[in-house]
């Protein structure tokens, strides 16, 4: 059964909360939620230019820090239920997919974040490329110029997002390394949101060679925010896995966001975000060569990379043939191991 032809596909608004739907059934009620209007209170009196400014520096690394406190305090027994069925209930999460389905079998909310799911319930397609993460696909499509997109009009430079790529074997002659004949750069852009399954796994056949770690801010990554704050990808902290597949190089970046803000990568166990000690602006690389073999680490399709706490954004860059199609497009609702694209 071809799963890459029978998700939905309709082009919605990307998502907001959850709980702004159940909130609008109240008469006269007149929030506008969004998961970022907390740190954007001066909107409501016009200081737009201001308050972008005050959000940008914001403190989102210390916030995160404390909600990575709050969410992973163990709950007595008799409190599990009552208080995560409320986040269930506001964030509308599908609790039949989840390997646990009892509540109270959650000692913590981030416990509740990280849920796996039944094995059966994300079958993997058949294809070239699969989903890696479930969400909405904010963007997809050839890399122009050098500039990736982070969402329809709004641009950034690929040596900003990935880092010199002084870290391969031909030492990242500028961008060559990714343009040669019959050739192109793709990008595919993913946003979790807090009700989905927050676990990515490998959309390829491929093996991973290095990682590089950038500290930065913890701003929302939610596709109002992404289109409010250009270059925002660059500036929050993410952890960029890079490495190559049957045509050439292969990325996956995942970018923390606020609230936790944490990052894991399961074959990785020296890795730490979120951390005070770490210094914005600057990068920590780790070649995997060193211990996994010439190759590097074995990432097979559909196999588990990481997990994030709360929603976050899942970024792949990729050298493909141009014969490269997908199969889906941006405004999509899609899940782990649904196709993504094929040769």
């Amino acid at each position: 059964m071809d799963l890459g032809l029978q998700y939905p596909c309709s082009q919605i608004a990307i998502p907001r909360l959850s709980l702004r739907r159940h909130l609008l059934r109240i008469p006269g009620h007149a929030l506008q939620l969004r998961s970022w209007q907390i740190l954007k209170p001066l909107t409501r009196v016009g200081l737009q230019p201001t308050s972008k400014a005050l959000y940008c520096r914001a403190p989102t690394r210390l916030l995160s820090r404390l909600g990575g406190v709050l969410t992973g305090l163990a709950l007595p027994r008799w409190l599990r239920r009552p208080l995560l069925a409320l986040y269930v209930w506001a964030f509308s999460v599908n609790m039949a997919e989840a390997a646990e389905e009892d509540l109270s079998g959650y000692r913590s909310l981030g416990e509740l974040f990280r849920r796996p799911l039944k094995p059966w319930v994300r079958p993997i397609a058949p294809h070239d490329m699969v989903i890696p993460a479930d969400g909405y696909i904010v963007h997809l499509g050839r890399v122009r110029r050098s500039r990736l997109e982070q969402v329809k009009g709004v641009t950034y430079s690929l040596e900003s997002f990935l880092g010199p790529q002084d870290w391969r074997e031909d030492g990242g002659r500028g961008l060559s390394p990714w343009w040669c004949r019959g050739h192109q750069l793709y990008q595919c852009i993913i946003y979790l949101a807090p009700d989905d399954y927050h676990h990515f796994h490998s959309p390829t056949d491929w093996h991973i060679q290095h990682r590089r770690h950038f500290p930065g801010s913890l701003m929302s990554v939610s596709p109002s925010v992404v289109r409010w704050i250009p270059g925002l990808f660059c500036h929050n902290e993410r952890v960029v896995l890079s490495g190559e597949w049957a045509h050439g190089f292969f990325s996956l970046t995942a970018v923390g966001a606020t609230n936790v803000g944490s990052i894991r990568i399961y074959c990785d166990q020296d890795l730490q975000t979120n951390c005070a000690r770490h210094v914005q602006g600057c990068y920590h690389d780790l070649s995997y060569l060193d211990w996994a073999g010439p190759a590097g680490v074995p990432a097979p399709k559909g196999a588990g990379l990481g997990e994030f706490n709360l929603g976050s954004t899942i970024v792949l860059l990729f050298q493909g043939p141009r014969r490269f199609g997908f199969r889906t497009s941006a405004g999509c609702r899609v899940q782990v191991g649904q196709a993504l694209g094929s040769l």
